[in-house]
């Protein structure tokens, strides 16, 4: 299983994104945050943001939209271009007609819970999904300390995901650096989003491989 790493432009200058996102070439993706004050009490940027972003860098868009009614305005997000398109399981009324609706329009789709939401709803579906996100904070705002207590719900989807022999991913999001990494690969996790721990560093793409390094020496299939 290939280790990601999945920078978080919400701790970059946000008024600079194109130059933001040209600072993480070491990057698999750039992680992309759409929040809309609702489902999250914070707001970010919304589509028309997203498509110029796509245009202006090689790098493959992850785009997680933490946002109501995803089952309207997700696949917007894959028609421009999104790489992987990430909704929350806790916002989508119907997620696998919305991950199949993904899947046809070109997107990876990929389904997003909270640390206090349960995996066992969702483990005899996950063939339905090409990644499952688990929060490992809670989402709406970058710079959060990891909660060790969503580790067990790693453990739990790569298991599930080992016994079905499939290649779906299992990103983890919050509180992601040098010093947690290693703990949530050592779980399962091969897709890391990381925000401050990249875009605070002098040398982003030196933070990116460090990352990449700490992840894949611990990763466990």
């Amino acid at each position: 299983m290939a280790i990601l790493i999945s920078p978080s432009v919400l701790n970059s200058d946000l008024s600079n994104l194109a130059g933001e996102v040209g600072r993480i070439g070491a990057a698999d993706y750039v992680h992309l945050d759409v929040m809309d004050n609702h489902f999250v009490p914070n707001l970010t940027f919304g589509l028309p943001v997203v498509e110029k972003v796509i245009a202006s860098t090689g790098l493959p868009a992850d785009v997680h939209l933490m946002i109501e009614d995803p089952d309207t305005w997700a696949p917007a997000y894959a028609e421009v271009g999104a790489a992987s398109v990430t909704f929350h399981a806790e916002a989508s009324t119907a997620p696998v007609r919305l991950a199949r609706e993904l899947r046809r329009l070109g997107a990876r789709a990929a389904i997003a819970l909270r640390p206090a939401t349960d995996v066992a709803a969702y483990l005899d579906l996950l063939p339905e999904f090409d990644m499952v996100l688990v929060m490992t904070v809670e989402p709406g705002f970058g710079g959060q300390s990891f909660i060790t207590g969503t580790l067990p719900k790693i453990r739990r989807t790569r298991d599930a995901i080992t016994a079905l022999d499939r290649d779906i991913w299992v990103q983890v999001d919050g509180g992601v650096s040098r010093e947690t990494i290693g703990e949530a690969a050592a779980a399962g996790a091969n897709m890391f989003v990381a925000g401050s721990a990249v875009y605070s560093a002098e040398d982003p793409n030196g933070a990116i491989e460090e990352l990449r390094t700490l992840a894949t020496a611990a990763y466990r299939d």
